[in-house]
């Protein structure tokens, strides 16, 4: 996008166009940090595009811009964070005064809006133009997707294309005298598709992207895989049988259903919780905490995948960390606050929604290392059981790991044969629980298309998740068979 995007160099985009120089940054923090134990402040520059196709007919088209700063400030365990949406010195300096005040004083941890003046015109408003492919190219593609799931099955009714991309500059200073700065893009393409027979409708969904230029989609006709895949799916579900419940073997298909890994084990292992013991691995490091088959590891360096940075949010560079090595817990995913009161190293997991929020640990790309076994051999060896190859909405209880999750694509296993797709099945377990009970796992690791996005405490940020196939012994089944 040549009108907004930043330089090659982005600490001098944010100089030239907002005068926020790196002596004027390290004077503003250094100021703060003179009050309280740390400071820093996060600086944020970021376009949004999105457009929607549906029915063949472009229904929505939007480009906005977002900018702002926030700085944190800590005292022990306090911190008092502000944050403006005018990048104008004076408004950061009042934010920073704000959030000192907060963190000086005993009491909660807080966040604080500074209000600026409106101003009087949007005399800039941003012209729209894609990020930086052609507007036709990426309406283009839309249309082909559209006609490619039209024709794949005359019982579709409807298929809604969907192309979101972003590019997000941050610049980070601390009162310790460095300054980071990365520019990071995001892109995704999202198919659905809606089928109809004998009065039944039914719906399939698949897409995917990451920190990817626009021909991602193009290379190998990635968006012909994506609207064939969102019309088999929806097919199946036409075909789907109640499926069974009780409590029965299951085998996790590779890649997606990883994000029964993310939310029923992988929060807990993040920082804040197990310094707060809340987490049902709190105080458990160098115990088995799992079947010797398990290994899980975070990774924000993988390229170009959604969950990936550079740096985190407050300019840590990202890393792989091994939370469960052979069923050992051997590490937490950390932030500078938590790493400092837990005495642990920085692990680059510190992470946040925008200049709005303060950062907090956060996963990046969460994943169980491959096995040994090939994935048909362990579908063999269950003689009745559930494989389950997609999970849709599910609930988490990070104090005990307590999960239960709805399979929105799943198959009976029958006499080591996958048979008939089953419609209404749920898991129903605990993640530390769900760990042990790991009797086997494929060679086939595979991360998701890029599709993830996980919530905290109000905050939400792109993530990777990514699984082998594995075997999983006496799970819970809610099923809907009478």
């Amino acid at each position: 996008m040549a009108t907004t995007s930043p330089t090659a160099r982005p600490e001098g985009f944010f100089a030239d166009r907002f005068g926020l120089t790196p002596a004027r940054l390290e004077a503003l923090v250094g100021s703060a940090a003179r009050r309280v134990d740390y400071a820093d402040v996060f600086i944020e520059y970021q376009v949004a595009e999105e457009l929607v196709l549906e029915d063949g007919v472009v229904k929505r088209a939007s480009r906005s811009i977002t900018q702002g700063g926030g700085i944190r400030a800590q005292s022990g365990v306090r911190t008092g964070y502000a944050y403006t949406d005018d990048l104008d010195l004076g408004h950061l300096e009042t934010a920073a005064r704000q959030a000192c005040t907060i963190a000086e004083h005993p009491g909660e941890s807080a966040v604080v809006a500074v209000h600026t003046t409106p101003r009087p015109h949007d005399l800039y408003r941003v012209p729209e133009t894609p990020l930086d492919a052609a507007l036709d190219a990426k309406v283009g593609l839309l249309r082909r997707v559209d006609r490619l799931a039209r024709s794949r099955d005359p019982r579709v009714r409807q298929v809604i294309a969907t192309l979101a991309s972003e590019e997000q500059t941050v610049l980070i200073a601390t009162a310790t005298g460095w300054q980071l700065a990365d520019v990071r893009p995001l892109t995704r393409l999202n198919v659905t598709v809606i089928v109809e027979e004998g009065g039944q409708r039914e719906i399939g969904t698949f897409g995917g992207g990451g920190r990817v230029a626009f021909d991602f989609f193009l290379q190998e006709e990635r968006w012909s895989r994506f609207a064939r895949e969102a019309v088999r799916q929806a097919i199946v579900k036409l075909g789907a049988v109640p499926a069974p419940a009780g409590t029965m073997t299951v085998v996790l298909a590779p890649g997606w259903p990883g994000i029964l890994l993310h939310e029923a084990v992988g929060h807990g292992l993040e920082g804040d919780f197990n310094r707060k013991g809340v987490s049902a691995f709190t105080g458990r490091l160098g115990e088995r905490v799992a079947s010797e088959l398990v290994t899980v590891v975070d990774d924000g360096t993988v390229p170009g995948r959604r969950g990936s940075l550079n740096v985190d949010d407050e300019g840590t560079p990202t890393s792989r960390t091994v939370l469960i090595e052979n069923g050992v817990l051997t590490g937490y995913m950390q932030d500078r606050l938590n790493s400092r009161l837990l005495g642990m190293p920085l692990t680059g997991n510190g992470r946040r929604e925008s200049f709005q929020h303060p950062p907090m640990p956060r996963m990046t790309n969460t994943f169980m290392l491959a096995g040994q076994e090939a994935p048909e051999d362990i579908v063999r060896s269950v003689a009745r059981g559930l494989y389950a190859v997609s999970f849709g909405g599910g609930q988490v209880d990070i104090t005990n790991g307590k999960f239960v999750f709805s399979a929105s694509e799943a198959y009976l296993i029958e006499g080591g044969r996958i048979t008939a797709p089953v419609k209404g099945a749920t898991l129903i377990g605990s993640g530390p629980d769900v760990l042990t009970r790991v009797s086997r796992v494929g060679h086939d690791l595979r991360l998701d298309e890029g599709i993830g996005t996980c919530g905290k405490d109000g905050q939400s940020v792109p993530v990777g998740v990514g699984l082998p196939t594995i075997r999983v012994d006496g799970i819970t089944v809610g099923g809907t068979e009478v």
